[in-house]
C-alpha cells in the first residue's frame, strides 16, 4: 500500500474519506463538499446511526459534475492513537477489494496529533497485507484493488511520524510472510535466506551457526529437537549497533520451530497444519530487527532465533532421553512436544555468553495452556524483574499488542525437578505455561533482567482485526519496536 501526502484538493472523481470524532457529527464541516453534498452526507450519517465511533463508517454517493463521488464518513472515536488506528484499518477493510484504486483522506476538520495520524496511515497500510501467491483461481471481485491512500491536510509532523511507522510496517510484513508461508517453503535454512535477503543493506551484523558449529558449542538441547528432521537446524543472530560500538543493551530471542509435529510425542492429525506458525516468536524478532534497522533506532539490540524442525524418525529424540544443554545443565525429556523451551534455552545461553546483554526478552508460541488461559486477546508475560514487566506491559498497551503478567515462584520451579537429571522438560498438567517459563528462567544468569512472552494465541487469527485480516497477525513486532523506543533510545 502506498501512502502519499498532499496539500492540494483531490480530483472530484476520487473517493473521499472525512474523519469525524465521536458525537461530533452535528458540528462536522465536511471539507471538500458543497452545501448539497453536505446535506446528503449528514442525512446518510443520521439515518445509519453513525456517531463517529472508532472504525464506524457511513457511506454515500453525491453528485460530482456529470457523475457521482463516493464519500465515506469515518469514525475517529475519542481521537486517541488507538482510535485513529482503528479508523485507518476500517477504511482499508471497506475498500480493499471494492474496485477503488485510490482514496483521499481529508484531515481538515479533525485535529489528531501527528502520531495519531501516522498510526492511521500505518493501520491502513498494514490492513492491506495479504498472502495470495498460491491462489491461482481467486475470483476477480476478491482481488485487492486499493493501492494508494493520500493524506490531505495532515497535521504538521505527520510525515516524520510516518517514517517510523513505515519502517514498522515493513518489518511487520516480513514477519507475516514468514508465518504464513508453508513449511515446505520456510524451514531453518530458507528462513535464514529469506531474512538475509529482506534485510540486506540495512547495516545489521549477521551471525549464522550451522549444526556443526552448534555441536562444537554443546547445544545439545536445540540440536536434540532437530534430530528427527532432514532439515538442518540453524541459529541466526542479527545485531544492530544504533548507539555505537559495544554490547547490546537488550537481546530479543525467538523460538523458530518452522514446523512442529510433536516429534515422537506426535500431535493429533487435525490441526497439525497450523504448526507452520510455531516459528512466530522468531518471526517477530526478525521483523522487529528489520524495523529498528530501517528507522536507524538509536539503541544497541541483538535479535537471536533458534531455528529447527521437529519431526519423528528413527533418529529422533525419545521420551525418557537425557540431553545436555549448552549451559551444562541436563534435561530429562518427558515429552518431545515440549520442544520450544529446549530450543530457547540454548539460544538464551549463547546470547549471554557471547554478547552479555543486561536485558533479555524471549518470545515463543510455547504452550497450548496459554491459549486456554488468555485465548487470543493477550500474550502472556513472565519476568524476573518488576520494572521490565512494567515496561513491556506499557509497550503492549501503547502498541496494541497486549500482554498480561503471570507469576513465577520457587513453588512452581520445583515442579520441574527431575529424579535423574537437573530438570524435566515438562511439569504436571496444571500451570503448564508457568512451569515452561520456570524452565527458561533456569538459564538466565544472575543480574540479567529477563522476560518471557508466551504468544501462542496471538500470531495467527481466525478473524480479522484492526490492522490484519484472517491469518498471520505479525504480533510482537509493534510491541518490541515500542519497547525499544521507549526504554533504550535516548
Amino acid at each position: 500500500m502506498q501512502i502519499l501526502f498532499s496539500a492540494a484538493p483531490a480530483d472530484s472523481g476520487t473517493p473521499l474519506a472525512l474523519l469525524v470524532e465521536k458525537d461530533a457529527l452535528e458540528r462536522a464541516t465536511f471539507p471538500g463538499l458543497d452545501d448539497a453534498a453536505r446535506k446528503i452526507a449528514l442525512g446518510a450519517a443520521r439515518s445509519s446511526r453513525f456517531d463517529g465511533e472508532a472504525a464506524g463508517i457511513a457511506e454515500v454517493f453525491v453528485g460530482a459534475g456529470d457523475g457521482v463521488r463516493r464519500i465515506l464518513l469515518l469514525g475517529a472515536g475519542n481521537g486517541s492513537e488507538a482510535d485513529y488506528e482503528k479508523a485507518g484499518g476500517a477504511l482499508t477493510a471497506r475498500l480493499l477489494t471494492s474496485g477503488v484504486e485510490a482514496v483521499t483522506v481529508d484531515f481538515a476538520g479533525a485535529d489528531p496529533a501527528p502520531k495519531a495520524a501516522a498510526r492511521f496511515a500505518a493501520a491502513a497500510a498494514q490492513r492491506s497485507w495479504r498472502h495470495d501467491i498460491y491462489r491461482t483461481k481467486l475470483p476477480e471481485k476478491a482481488k485487492p484493488t486499493l493501492t494508494s491512500i493520500t493524506l490531505l491536510n495532515a497535521p504538521e509532523g505527520t510525515e516524520a511520524a510516518w517514517s517510523h511507522q513505515k519502517a514498522l510496517t515493513e518489518g511487520l510484513e516480513l514477519t507475516r510472510t514468514l508465518v504464513a508461508e508453508p513449511p515446505n517453503v520456510i524451514y531453518p535454512e530458507s528462513f535464514v535466506a529469506k531474512v538475509l535477503a529482506e534485510t540486506q543493506g540495512l547495516g545489521l551484523e549477521v551471525t549464522v551457526l550451522d549444526e556443526a558449529a552448534m555441536r562444537d558449542l554443546g547445544m545439545g538441547a536445540l540440536l536434540g529437537v532437530s534430530l528427527g528432521s532432514a532439515r538442518e537446524a540453524r541459529l541466526l543472530a542479527l545485531k544492530w549497533n544504533g548507539a555505537g560500538e559495544g554490547d547490546p543493551a537488550v537481546a530479543l530471542v525467538g523460538k523458530g520451530v518452522t514446523f512442529d509435529t510433536g516429534g515422537i510425542s506426535l500431535k493429533p492429525g487435525p490441526g497439525m497444519e497450523d504448526m507452520k506458525w510455531d516459528m512466530g516468536g522468531a518471526g517477530a524478532v526478525v521483523g522487529a530487527m528489520k524495523s529498528l534497522a530501517s528507522r536507524k533506532a538509536k539503541a544497541n539490540v541483538i535479535g537471536v532465533c533458534g531455528l529447527v524442525e521437529n519431526m519423528p524418525d528413527g533418529a529422533a529424540m525419545r521420551p525418557g532421553d537425557v540431553i545436555t544443554s549448552m549451559s551444562g545443565q541436563t534435561i530429562e525429556v518427558l515429552n518431545t512436544d515440549a520442544e520450544g523451551r529446549l530450543v530457547l534455552c540454548d539460544a538464551l545461553t549463547w546470547v549471554q555468553k557471547t554478547h552479555r546483554p543486561k536485558t533479555i526478552v524471549d518470545l515463543a508460541t510455547l504452550t497450548g495452556a496459554m491459549i486456554i488461559s488468555l485465548g487470543n486477546e493477550h500474550g502472556g508475560c513472565f519476568a524476573n524483574d518488576d520494572s521490565l514487566a512494567d515496561e513491556l506491559l506499557a509497550a503492549g498497551k501503547a502498541s496494541g499488542d497486549l500482554l498480561w503478567r503471570f507469576p513465577l515462584s520457587d513453588t512452581y520451579n520445583k515442579l520441574i525437578d527431575s529424579p535423574i537429571a537437573d530438570m524435566k522438560n515438562v511439569g504436571p498438567r496444571g500451570a503448564g505455561s508457568i512451569t515452561a517459563a520456570q524452565f527458561l528462567q533456569r538459564y538466565i544468569e544472575t543480574g540479567v533482567r529477563w522476560a518471557h512472552l508466551d504468544i501462542a494465541g496471538m500470531v495467527w487469527a481466525d478473524k480479522a482485526g484492526a490492522t490484519f485480516d484472517k491469518g498471520a497477525t505479525g504480533y510482537g513486532v509493534r510491541l518490541l519496536d515500542r519497547f525499544v523506543a521507549d526504554n533504550f533510545e535516548g
